[in-house]
Order: structure tokens, then sequence, then C-alpha cells
């Protein structure tokens, strides 16, 4: 299982929760998993959001792997500019 912490307003969207455990080993079934378990979350998902998975951020590395002991947190979606 990976703790996942919900950042910010997104947390809204998860029934409240600010920390989730997962059974995930790679970014897309983290997601997806995550939409499924809170189907609040799962039209901010669609829209894209932004993942730090120990101090890194990810936006669409579906098979960035997961360690269960990786601190994972789910942004609103980040954008350069």
């Amino acid at each position: 299982m990976v703790k996942v912490k919900i950042w910010g307003s997104l947390a809204a969207f998860a029934e409240d929760q600010r920390e989730v455990e997962v059974e995930a080993s790679t970014l897309r079934e983290l997601l997806e998993r995550l939409g499924h378990s809170y189907p609040g979350l799962k039209p901010q998902l669609e829209r894209g959001v932004s993942v730090s998975i120990d101090g890194r951020i990810y936006n669409d590395s579906w098979f960035q792997p997961i360690k269960p002991d990786s601190e994972v947190v789910l942004l609103a979606r980040l954008k350069g500019g």
C-alpha cells in the first residue's frame, strides 16, 4: 500500500481525506484506483493532476514506478510558464 497525501482543494473531492492508502505500483494504477475509491475526485483526475513522488513532480508519466515507502502527494495540475 502507498500512502498518498491529497493536497489543497483536491481533498474536498476525496471526502475531505488528506491522506489515503492505495494499492498501486505505477502512477497509472494510483490514479485509476483513486478515481475508483473516490468518485468525486475522478473528474479532477481526468482533467489532469500533478503527482509528486519522492520530491519529483510527474504529470503524464503513466508507468512511473511507485515503491510502497515512496512519499506521494497528489496536487492540482502544475503548469510551467
